[in-house]
């Protein structure tokens, strides 16, 4: 079927054409409103703008036409066009209406039931500690830093001070990838085992003095209860001209006592040793059983929760940072260990799980959002 509006032979049929067009658009609006379906509507959509559709039809006989011809018969197609274009999203419109109608019908229910429990949603325990970390240092004046989980060796072991022989190197304890360094050739690139990479970039890239923080995710191969390949990682970084251990264990020791609400929470510094730090120290919070559970507060056990440390100057000199004129302090906790102490977990792999009953049981409710600088290094 179509308009006859083409010009074989160049045939001049203006009147007709109009005559033609003006009833062959009645005919097929009586059709597009006869279409009780949306698939019956498509069904005449295609018989006219299909490929071998009347519209598409005649408008490929606009070819055989002169200019002239061209003019006064695209005009009458297009007004053709656009008449049946919005015959046909009226209708459509219509259809989808009745038909959101109907399943509104069948889907009716008895509102004199009671109505369904809704579940609150909460925050992960792990994005709350989150919450609290950023909000207690972003106060103290801490600027909140991210970096690649991709590290070269040198960022992640050599420029930390770590040995050519440090077991961290080893296979077993670190994910080593088959991409290679491009500024090293044959020395494979790894998924950086702690934070301390975002420091040593710091360092590389701005003079101090800064106060630095830097939280995400690391990598070591390890998986049991309290072990798993992928954690979270804190470390904060602190380089001015007057810092010694005096502050670092007074920052350390008002963020515990925030954290876990307890003003009278025990903590003691004991000596340790870290490639990276000269003094090194880890920190121990005390705690007692009860029932076979861990109950924060007294002395008559410790447990350790964090490392920390003055950086050594070998890290200062690997970054270009006059250890005579500058020094710091370093320190840093896996925000899952934290994060059980504070809501008394025993097992750390339901973190990565999605059971919505344990986050259900150990969430919080989203209270607010902490205001702490980002940027990426």
């Amino acid at each position: 079927m179509s308009l006859g509006l083409g010009c074989p032979g160049g045939v001049r049929i203006s009147k007709e054409g109009q005559i033609v067009a003006s009833q062959l658009v009645t005919d097929l609006t009586k059709s597009i409103e006869a279409c009780d379906t949306i698939e019956a509507l498509e069904g005449v959509r295609v018989s006219i703008f299909g490929k071998k559709g009347i519209l598409t039809e005649s408008m490929k006989g606009l070819a055989q036409c002169s200019p002239d011809e061209k003019k006064v018969r695209g005009k009458e197609l297009n007004d053709s066009k656009e008449i049946l274009e919005a015959l046909l999203l009226e209708r459509r419109a219509v259809l989808s209406l009745s038909k959101i109608q109907e399943e509104v019908a069948k889907a009716w229910g008895d509102i004199t039931l009671d109505s369904q429990e809704v579940w609150e949603g909460k925050l992960h325990p792990l994005t709350r500690t989150q919450e609290r970390i950023l909000e207690f240092f972003g106060s103290r004046g801490f600027h909140f830093a991210q970096g690649p989980q991709i590290e070269t060796q040198d960022n992640n072991f050599t420029f930390l001070n770590m040995p050519d022989h440090h077991p961290a190197r080893q296979s077993q304890d670190t994910f080593y990838l088959k991409a290679i360094n491009p500024d090293k050739s044959n020395e494979p690139l790894l998924l950086r085992t702690h934070t301390s990479t975002v420091q040593i970039r710091q360092m590389q890239h701005q003079k101090p003095p800064f106060r630095l923080l830097s939280l995400g995710s690391v990598f070591r191969s390890d998986y049991d209860a309290t072990h798993t390949p992928m954690f979270h990682q804190l470390e904060g970084l602190v380089i001015e001209k007057h810092i010694d251990m005096g502050h670092l264990k007074g920052i350390l020791t008002d963020f515990l006592t925030y954290f876990f609400d307890d003003k009278n929470l025990k903590i003691r510094f004991r000596p340790s040793y870290f490639p990276f730090t000269e003094p090194g120290a880890e920190v121990d919070i005390g705690y007692s059983l009860h029932e076979g559970k861990v109950r924060l507060g007294g002395d008559e056990k410790w447990l350790e929760v964090l490392g920390c440390g003055m950086v050594h100057p070998n890290v200062l000199k690997n970054c270009a940072i006059n250890p005579e004129n500058n020094q710091g302090f370093a320190f840093g906790m896996g925000l899952e260990r934290l994060t059980m102490l504070k809501g008394g977990m025993s097992d750390l792999r339901p973190f990565f799980e999605g059971d919505l009953r344990w986050l259900s049981h150990y969430g919080y409710m989203a209270m607010f959002k902490p205001l702490l600088g980002q940027g990426d290094i």
